[in-house]
């Protein structure tokens, strides 16, 4: 095709969609909001369906090269510490699903995509490009961005977010879903880290309202935390408490619960926790969504960006040799792939969400006493149907 395919958003989801595509011969126009490509965030939890992808975009020995791959992952109950449940993530889980389960620096994934990207000659990276609006001519794609410039091109994704421009046009859809629980984040020095608590397994505490992760970045020099907790302030003014409602939360937990809190800066604003419901379509004509801008999903399964890499090396594999008019029936096939797993996704994350992470009184125990009884083979036949990875469809022939 002659004309370049536009991405619209420079996140982890739209630099592997431009770097999948341009390793595919594509030229590509990877279009950002922001002044620059920068990378920001905190860490980020990858589960191994998504290596076979990382291969394909040729990224994973720089991102293992950042990664820690805990022994563990657990869920402690927040009031006594007891374990809930727990999945061993050493040998025996690479065993069985072949990779292995790590945690990075959201900043060292990111950066990974931006260089293989750079490292093209075929992905042009455009910051300042906040798109406003798009039109399908037909035979081709322009996008209008704030400052009034315009881009064509051969095909367009929308990779922008739970907040995508383009879905919005597309859909005419409202705001997300809210769920009344808001998400702060921070990284401290592993040094800073002066009470007793495990610094080398992902470590979630759920309770009754709230819960907390924590793990090691970086060679375990750094240590992350996120703490997540319902709030009757989802939208706090510069003048007020942000969580005044905050003080019986944490009232009966567990003291290294109330130690992890303490390193937490809660007077900014942190993350409103939501999603969307899975639809269909996400594609029509020459436009298509991809990651959050598709399929938002809740962060129970630590799978965004596992589904936004998937999606990106699925798309780049079927958009392969086409032109014209098989492009719109190649966002069709892409789509078909993809929304029975993302859906999946979206909706355990949901009931683990309401049913495991947030649960006090008798449905704590019951949660207890459920994953008390099952096993480490138990745990990886629950996760096989996700951690078995995602298999690349074969493109269907025009006919």
């Amino acid at each position: 095709m002659s004309d370049p395919v536009l991405v619209v958003g420079g996140g982890l989801g739209g630099a592997a969609t431009a770097l999948a595509l341009g390793r595919k011969g594509f030229d590509v126009q990877l279009l950002e909001e922001a002044p620059e490509f920068g990378v920001i965030g905190y860490g980020i939890q990858l589960g191994p369906n998504v290596f076979s992808m990382l291969d394909r975009l040729a990224v994973t020995d720089a991102v293992m090269a950042s990664a820690i791959r805990p022994k563990n992952v657990k869920m402690l109950d927040s009031v006594d510490g007891g374990v809930i449940a727990c999945i061993p993530t050493g040998d025996s889980f690479v065993k069985r699903f072949k990779r292995p389960y790590v945690v990075i620096h959201r900043v060292d994934l990111h950066q990974a995509l931006l260089d293989g990207c750079r490292a093209l000659g075929n992905v042009e990276m455009i910051a300042n490009a906040g798109v406003k609006a798009f039109e399908d001519l037909g035979d081709r794609v322009r996008v209008e961005l704030a400052d009034g410039r315009q881009f064509d091109g051969a095909a367009l994704i929308g990779a922008d977010g739970i907040r995508s421009t383009i879905r919005q046009q597309m859909r005419n859809e409202g705001p997300p879903r809210t769920i009344g629980y808001v998400a702060h984040r921070t990284i401290v020095p592993m040094d800073d880290v002066t009470f007793d608590v495990d610094r080398d397994d992902v470590v979630l505490w759920s309770g009754d309202g709230f819960h907390i992760v924590h793990y090691p970045l970086r060679n375990y020099s750094l240590f992350n935390v996120v703490t997540v907790f319902k709030t009757l302030n989802m939208d706090p003014t510069d003048t007020e408490s942000p969580h005044p409602d905050l003080a019986h939360v944490y009232r009966d937990s567990h003291p290294t619960m109330k130690n992890l809190w303490a390193m937490m800066d809660l007077s900014r604003r942190g993350w409103v926790s939501s999603d969307r419901d899975p639809i269909r379509p996400w594609s029509k004509g020459r436009v298509t969504l991809l990651g959050d801008a598709a399929h938002p999903t809740l962060q129970t399964l630590a799978q965004g960006a596992c589904m936004a890499i998937e999606d990106s090396v699925c798309l780049a594999e079927l958009l392969d040799g086409t032109s014209g008019n098989q492009i719109a029936e190649a966002f069709q096939q892409y789509e078909r792939a993809r929304y029975l797993r993302t859906a999946r996704v979206q909706f355990e994350s949901r009931y683990h969400w309401d049913n495991w992470y947030h649960v006090g009184g008798i449905e704590r125990e019951v949660a207890r006493a459920t994953w008390s009884v099952k096993g480490e083979q138990d745990m990886y036949d629950c996760l096989a149907w996700l951690y078995d990875g995602f298999k690349l469809p074969q493109k269907r022939e025009a006919a």
